[in-house]
């Protein structure tokens, strides 16, 4: 069995560090506002060596937001247990863990959420968001008839939902709201309340 080299080692620490730097900065400061010497100071490095691993910012962004998607699905995909989870119970969980990540990891999840910088985003960074946006959909989807979100298009319930959602997770990122205030449950009732199918009145 082969390991990697110690320079191989340190040389994928190094852009690890590069990438989180420019998460953090991308998402506090703005993409605009962050300057490369910004972001090899907040890495520990040299402003040089982000060359040795990128081509400039907008490399630098392209990489983590396509990274922030594929966590944004794979948060999206967990499920509890083995059986199918119906629509409500699956938004609800995903929305649970959107807000504890709000809460652990703030860059993270506004890269996910972002909704700026997208002239700024290659080919492969807008199918990624595509992705992630499509498997969100596809849980609005499910269940076809007898779904309990309201008839009409899935891509505007689920963006409808997804914006509420990320209205929450930017006051808990921070720190405006706790993860479980009042006004994060009112969010997710009023989330809710926007996309699910009028109940049936009983009155003759």
């Amino acid at each position: 069995m082969t390991h990697p080299s110690p320079s191989r080692r340190d040389g994928e620490a190094t852009r690890q560090r590069l990438l989180r730097a420019a998460l953090d900065l991308y998402t506090t400061v703005g993409f605009r506002a962050t300057t490369t010497p910004a972001i090899a100071a907040r890495a520990g490095v040299a402003e040089g060596t982000i060359y040795r691993h990128f081509s400039g910012k907008e490399h630098l962004l392209n990489e983590v937001f396509r990274g922030a998607q594929q966590w944004g699905m794979a948060l999206l995909n967990q499920t509890e247990g083995e059986r199918p989870l119906p629509p409500a119970e699956r938004l609800q969980q995903f929305a649970q863990r959107l807000f504890d990540a709000a809460a652990g990891d703030p860059s993270q999840t506004r890269m996910l959420l972002r909704g700026r910088d997208e002239q700024h985003l290659d080919e492969h960074s807008r199918e990624s968001a595509r992705a992630f946006h499509g498997a969100l959909r596809q849980v609005f989807e499910a269940g076809g008839g007898h779904s309990p979100i309201r008839p009409g298009p899935a891509d505007l319930w689920a963006e409808l939902w997804l914006a509420l959602m990320a209205f929450a997770a930017e006051r808990i990122s921070a720190r405006e709201w706790a993860r479980d205030s009042p006004q994060t449950a009112l969010t997710l009732e009023a989330a809710w309340d926007a996309i699910a199918k009028p109940a049936v009145s009983s009155a003759p």
